[in-house]
């Protein structure tokens, strides 16, 4: 028990040297493409700032709205806090390992492993829930590793606790997905102890703090129906479609990167197994029972990611420390530079006339990240040209309205200065920003078919269509534009039915 309790020395230069690398790259690539369809939403939704919204909570686009507030139309201030929350993750997975007894070396090989994980190479450049939400996990999971650490030693510090459950209330205004990593943890202490962790007071209190903080959320999903409960019901719906159960955990696990896998599958198996990691070991079966609910529940491969660092680190920690596997080390020290070579190459350094424009709906899936940065100024070009050709009475009480949110997030945010009016959507949360008008009586509608639209419409004419060599079909290029006129109903009678997550 007392080796588990010894931490090493921080490895300040080694984890503040990859956690300062890592910034840095991200940096070099921050501004190098365009907006992402979904950052383009967090502005918008920033702009309309509620105490919760059909598809995520308030925080993501507070901070959209802040950054966008301290240097307007900046990408760079955007996409800045993602970068901080990037190498906050590498920083925590470091001292993670310091938590587990672990050497210098190990603390800048579990800060390493973080850093080079595809996750983070994909995403960290970008202003995303996921990023938000992956850097509160690892946060919370080194207070409770620490908590662990000082209650062995003798010293318990259950304001860690307290802090955990602090951390998590603000981690519920991201995304409702930490209930389940709590939910995980607390079945796994019950199991492998420390039980008394569950009553401890401060982390009664913690959870009493995040049930007060979700209370103005949960108001406003009940009287709009439980939207969030409706996208999660979709989402499992898609992804079960789209990938069946076996597929989840190699997608999962492909996230963590060529050093991340062996890390953190080798921290599983010595979590089980180290008489040393005892304390922790609750940290292993947590984190298959989250692998579990999650593909039961059909979510996102990356929703697990948050659990990665804690688990690479106690690799990390038990690789370096033994001394019968010395093969085991060299092939880790040479994953060690392949993972700096790919932290590097895999970033997207590629001028955009030497990217290859996306061919199908597969090749869509593939490129999405990438190619849903490039065509929105295409789209807002094309549909000037089409608005300018209504009539000047028609440009009067003419709306833009179209299916896609992100689509009306570029709008939202671009389309004043190409002279276009004010944008709706009825697709996801910008539908519950509201409809069009009454009064308006010409519909540019960017996207859809004709017979959808003669729902709504009795005049149905095709005005242009937006193409572009980069961006996504059916999103920034080959998406049609037509006149819509002669509504059949009122605007606020036609948006229920045409609302859709």
């Amino acid at each position: 028990m007392g080796e588990a309790n010894t931490r090493a020395p921080v490895a300040k230069l080694g984890i503040g040297l990859v956690a300062l690398a890592t910034a840095g790259l991200l940096l070099a690539v921050i501004e190098r493409y365009g907006f992402f369809g979904d950052e383009l939403y967090f502005l918008a939704a920033g702009r309309r700032l509620d105490v919760s919204y059909a598809d995520q909570g308030p925080l993501v686009p507070a901070i959209a709205r802040l950054m966008d507030l301290i240097a307007p139309g900046s990408l760079f201030a955007v996409r800045l806090p993602s970068v901080l929350a990037s190498a906050g993750i590498v920083l925590l997975a470091g001292l993670l390992a310091r938590e587990f007894g672990g050497t210098r070396g190990a603390q800048t090989l579990s800060a390493l492993a973080a850093a080079s994980s595809l996750f983070l190479l994909s995403q960290g450049h970008l202003l995303a829930t996921a990023t938000i939400d992956s850097v509160l996990w690892v946060l919370i999971t080194w207070l409770l590793v620490r908590w662990v650490r000082t209650r062995a030693a003798g010293t318990p510090n259950d304001v860690l606790l307290f802090a955990a459950g602090c951390v998590t209330a603000v981690d519920m205004q991201v995304k409702w997905l930490i209930p389940a990593f709590w939910v995980c943890v607390a079945l796994a202490v019950l199991a492998c102890g420390p039980r008394r962790m569950l009553i401890n007071p401060m982390l009664l209190t913690g959870a009493f703090l995040v049930g007060v903080s979700m209370v103005p959320s949960l108001v406003w999903q009940a009287e709009h129906g439980w939207p969030q409960r409706a996208m999660s019901e979709i989402i499992g719906t898609d992804e079960a479609a789209a990938r069946g159960p076996l597929l989840f955990t190699p997608e999962a696990l492909k996230l963590a990167g060529v050093l991340g896998v062996p890390l953190l599958c080798y921290g599983v198996w010595r979590l089980f197994r180290a008489e040393r990691l005892r304390p922790y070991r609750f940290l292993a079966p947590a984190a298959i029972l989250l692998f579990v609910f999650f593909v039961i529940a059909s979510g996102r491969p990356y929703y697990v990611v948050g659990m990665f660092p804690v688990l690479a680190a106690a690799g990390s920690a038990e690789l370096l420390r033994d001394k019968v596997y010395p093969l085991g080390r060299w092939a880790i020290g040479v994953l060690a530079v392949v993972a700096v070579w790919s932290s590097v190459v895999l970033l997207p350094w590629r001028p955009a006339a030497e990217i290859e424009p996306v061919h199908g709906p597969e090749d869509a899936a593939e490129k999405l990240t990438l190619n849903g940065q490039f065509g929105w100024q295409d789209l807002m070009n094309s549909t000037a040209n089409a608005y300018h050709r209504l009539t000047p009475d028609e440009r009067k009480t003419a709306v833009l309205v179209t299916d896609s949110y992100t689509r009306a997030a570029a709008f939202d945010e671009f389309g004043a200065q190409h002279g276009l009016p004010a944008v709706y959507s009825p697709g996801r949360g910008f539908g519950y920003f509201g409809p069009p008008p009454d009064s308006a009586k010409t519909v540019l509608y960017i996207g859809g078919t004709a017979p959808a639209l003669r729902a709504a419409c009795n005049r149905v004419e095709p005005l242009g269509k937006s193409e572009s060599r980069l961006g996504l079909p059916g999103e920034t290029t080959d998406v049609p534009i037509w006149r819509c006129a002669e509504l059949r109903e009122p605007w606020s009678k036609l948006w229920p039915d045409l609302m859709t997550l």
